[in-house]
Formats: C-alpha cells, sequence, structure tokens
C-alpha cells in the first residue's frame, strides 16, 4: 500500500478488527476511525465491508468537513459523526461505535448505566450517560451530524467532561467510545460492554442495589488514575 496515510490507515484497520476480535460487533456492524490532528484528517471503515474481508487499503481517508481524501469505497454511515466530534473534542485520537448487546440494552433504556462496582469506578467516576432519543428535527435533518450535536448536548446538560466520560449511550441506538487513539477506543468499547453487563446482572438480583459509595469510587479511580497512583508499573 503506496499512501503519504498508510501508518494511520493501518492503525484504524487494526483497532477496527480488535472490535471484530473482541466479538464487540457482528456482521458489518460497528466502526472505528482513528485521527491525525497534523494533517486535519481521519481514517475510517468503509461502509458495510464484512471485517473478515476489510483490508488496509480499503480504509477511507476524510477531512474534518467530510470530504475524501483517499479512497475507493464509501466510508461508514456514521462518518459525520466522527468528523463533528474530532472537530469539537480536540484531545481524542480515536473513536468507536458498536452495537454491542449489554451497552445496546442500556441504550435502548434510555437510562444511565449507575456505578454499582469496582470495576466501573476504575475507569471513570460517573454514571455511563445515555443521551435522550433523538428529537424530531434533528432526525429529520443531517442526522449523522446531529448525532454529533446530541452526544455534545447530552454532556452539556450533565456537566460531564469527554475526557474524563469516554463513553456514552445514545438512546435507542447505541454506545460511541473515544480515547487517545483509535486502540483506546476499542479498549473503552469493551470497558462499556463489560460495566453493562455487571450493572444489567447487578439490578436482576437486586433492583435496589444501591450505587456505590464516593469515597469507594474516589479511592479505585484514583489509585490508578490520580497524582499518587500506584497500579501497574512504572
Amino acid at each position: 500500500m503506496s499512501s503519504k496515510y498508510k501508518a494511520l490507515k493501518q492503525e484504524c484497520y487494526e483497532a477496527n478488527m480488535e472490535l471484530d476480535a473482541l466479538n464487540l460487533v457482528i456482521y458489518t456492524f460497528g466502526n472505528v476511525s482513528a485521527v491525525d490532528r497534523k494533517k486535519k484528517v481521519f481514517a475510517i471503515k468503509p461502509s458495510g465491508v464484512p471485517y473478515e474481508d476489510l483490508k488496509p487499503e480499503d480504509i477511507v481517508i476524510l477531512d474534518f468537513e467530510n470530504n475524501v481524501i483517499e479512497g475507493e469505497m464509501r466510508p461508514s454511515s456514521d462518518t459525520k459523526t466522527h468528523a463533528f466530534l474530532y472537530k469539537n473534542w480536540e484531545n481524542i485520537g480515536g473513536i468507536a461505535h458498536t452495537h454491542a448487546t449489554y451497552s445496546v440494552a442500556w441504550a435502548q433504556s434510555q437510562l444511565d448505566i449507575p456505578i454499582f462496582g469496582t470495576t466501573h469506578a476504575d475507569h471513570l467516576t460517573a454514571d455511563i450517560p445515555c443521551a435522550p432519543p433523538m428529537r424530531d428535527e434533528l432526525i429529520e435533518g443531517n442526522y449523522e451530524h446531529n448525532t454529533g450535536i446530541q452526544i455534545l448536548d447530552c454532556f452539556k446538560d450533565k456537566k460531564l467532561s469527554y475526557e474524563e466520560v469516554p463513553m456514552v449511550l445514545i438512546g435507542n441506538h447505541g454506545p460511541f467510545t473515544w480515547g487517545k487513539d483509535a486502540a483506546k477506543a476499542v479498549y473503552n468499547s469493551k470497558v462499556l460492554e463489560e460495566v453493562a453487563k455487571m450493572a444489567l446482572l447487578t439490578k436482576q438480583i437486586n433492583p435496589e442495589a444501591p450505587r456505590m459509595k464516593d469515597s469507594l469510587i474516589k479511592k479505585h479511580y484514583e489509585r490508578k488514575h490520580g497524582k499518587n497512583a500506584y497500579y501497574g508499573q512504572n
């Protein structure tokens, strides 16, 4: 593959294949993108291509205005959502979208995922937000672009930081996650799916299960992410 975007395409390809390997997608569902801030472009999976058929050279390169810079295939139908988030959130390097079962189930319930335990608190200190279903005037407009607006509105309304909460559920739709690069966005998709599964089981075992207390949330988050973090190796 001869392209000045070869490395970016490879990063995007590997992240998309990891979605499949982690059983976060079926058939052609889902997509991952990766951004190059210096070149002001991003790479994304082409629409409707089965993962077993996907090749690095198939990855499509676009600018933040959704103009195709390189690629013969039509980009993901969610491309405008990715572009909108990259334009508005400057500190993300990759975005993932799946239709993973438990994440989608919570999105269809139109409920935030409560922070019940330490697995959740190891990654973020807030409930995982669920954006309300899209307003009719947005549905009838530029739908995928407006999904980005839906996400930003949710974070504004709930007073959340996209850097501290790298994931969201779209009511009646499904999850979007992001991170410093495409691989981290996929990691966050897997974390979200597992936390969603655990939360559902918790509610089934005890419908009145209480939200985790703040002191324990703080302890678990800060031992991984605080200024005196001691989890892992230096």
